[in-house]
């Protein structure tokens, strides 16, 4: 797509956070399935709930801008999974399994923070502050999810940690 001025750039770049978050999604239930931990699992599947929720917040951004999404190759994220799924295949410890599990989804909402954060930008750039307040609160989401995630990894360790100890 050859891009000529800030708005097409921001459709494109609108489009690829559409794609990456309908994927993430997709991702964060099949990640779910490999938890074996109810609070890991609860964990990824709340946040697969809460990307769907920010889907329909991008699609309310398309409709206030008058665009539609174009297509876009999204193979960074393709990549991602193909290596998730082979790195998880390989890790028989399931302690470890749990810490993989985790830190895939903190990767994943680490790029996704970012392409969030240019997106605001880009979205007062273009004039179109509303679109902004929507990504904001995209973005809220994902803060919360990390935060989440590092309470739940901090968690997840110090009771393996204190059950060792106790075996000890």
């Amino acid at each position: 797509m050859t891009v000529k001025n800030p708005k097409e750039l921001f459709v494109m770049l609108l489009s690829d956070a559409r794609q990456s978050t309908e994927r993430s999604t997709n991702f964060y239930q099949e990640i779910s399935q490999a938890a074996q931990d109810p609070d890991i699992k609860e964990a990824l599947e709340s946040r697969a709930w809460i990307s769907e929720k920010d889907l329909s917040s991008i699609d309310r951004c398309f409709e206030l801008i008058g665009e539609k999404p174009v297509k876009l190759s999204g193979r960074l994220q393709e990549v991602f999974v193909e290596d998730f799924r082979r790195e998880l295949a390989e890790i028989q410890n399931p302690i470890a399994k749990h810490i993989f599990v985790l830190a895939r989804a903190s990767h994943l909402i680490q790029f996704r923070i970012a392409e969030l954060v240019v997106l605001v930008a880009a979205a007062d750039l273009t004039g179109h502050y509303a679109v902004g307040v929507l990504l904001e609160s995209c973005l809220a989401d994902k803060l919360a999810f990390v935060e989440r995630t590092r309470r739940l990894i901090r968690n997840f360790v110090a009771t393996k940690l204190a059950a060792r100890v106790a075996a000890a």
